[in-house]
């Protein structure tokens, strides 16, 4: 009876699971593994991805960039957080999920008018004799939108993470003659790795994937692994191709995530090593 009402339980869930991760996973791979034209088995889609691997290379080390970036700005953020009083905490938690509430397109287009040639930053640096500077359309632009789009991704976690650092373990060091420094690196820093792990990997994951934000702020002759997946099904009519790079985009991203998640310890804090 027990195990009747748990399978009834999760019945929705399975469902879920099923209607839309199962069933388009199986579509992707039919794609993958088939001829565009005669509809037969064939392995000529994966044999094309080798033209594409420079560019699942850049997506790569512009996603890993963003996310190391993330977590030099969103651990300073997130430790200030944790160390503040329960109702300042939230108030900050807020502001931080705030943009979030705000559409991906919006806050993606609002950089444009930044950035742009005639845009806000270079109207100011124009007051100061300075420009324009060409900011749009370029590697660095790309890489600030990820960073500002997924920032918060960084610090939800780490801010999880460090606000359940027992106190008592940094008095303890303190008690044993540790400086702040000591105690950052000894105790508080090896225990936030869980949520370190957690943020590079919620970073890099959507980072590696997007396509608008390069569309955006990169141009056309900033080229990521998800342009050339939508432009296979948009404007090249070759699904199969795009069926086969999403694959290979996703055991990219499963690769990664079990990679890190190795080094991720446990979600209650205790990942990390003290020495």
């Amino acid at each position: 009876m027990k195990k009747n009402k748990s399978l009834l339980l999760s019945a929705p869930y399975i469902l879920w699971m099923l209607l839309f991760t199962l069933i388009p996973l199986g579509v992707m791979g039919y794609y993958a593994f088939t001829d565009p034209d005669t509809g037969r088995f064939t392995f000529s889609n994966m044999t094309d991805l080798s033209a594409y691997l420079p560019t699942l290379g850049i997506s790569a080390w512009y996603s890993l960039l963003s996310a190391v970036i993330c977590l030099i700005l969103g651990y300073p953020v997130a430790y200030f957080i944790a160390h503040r009083k329960p109702v300042t905490q939230k108030i900050l938690y807020m502001l931080v999920m705030l943009p979030m509430c705000m559409s991906f397109l919006l806050r993606t287009l609002a950089w444009v008018g930044l950035l742009e040639t005639n845009g806000i930053l270079n109207n100011l640096l124009g007051l100061l004799g300075i420009g324009p500077v060409e900011m749009i359309g370029t590697p660095g632009a790309v890489i600030l939108g990820m960073v500002y789009n997924y920032l918060p991704y960084m610090i939800l976690p780490l801010y999880a993470i460090i606000v359940k650092i027992d106190g008592r373990l940094i008095e303890a060091a303190e008690d044993l003659g540790c400086n702040s420094r000591q105690v950052f690196t000894r105790v508080v820093f090896p225990l936030s790795m869980p949520g370190i792990i957690s943020g590079l990997t919620m970073v890099f994951v959507p980072a590696v994937s997007t396509f608008y934000i390069s569309q955006k702020l990169g141009g056309a002759e900033t080229m990521l692994i998800g342009d050339v997946i939508e432009k296979q099904f948009k404007t090249s009519h070759n699904p199969n191709l795009g069926a086969a790079l999403s694959l290979l985009l996703m055991l990219l991203v499963l690769g990664c995530t079990n990679m890190m998640s190795r080094f991720g310890g446990d979600e209650d804090g205790e990942g990390g090593v003290v020495v």
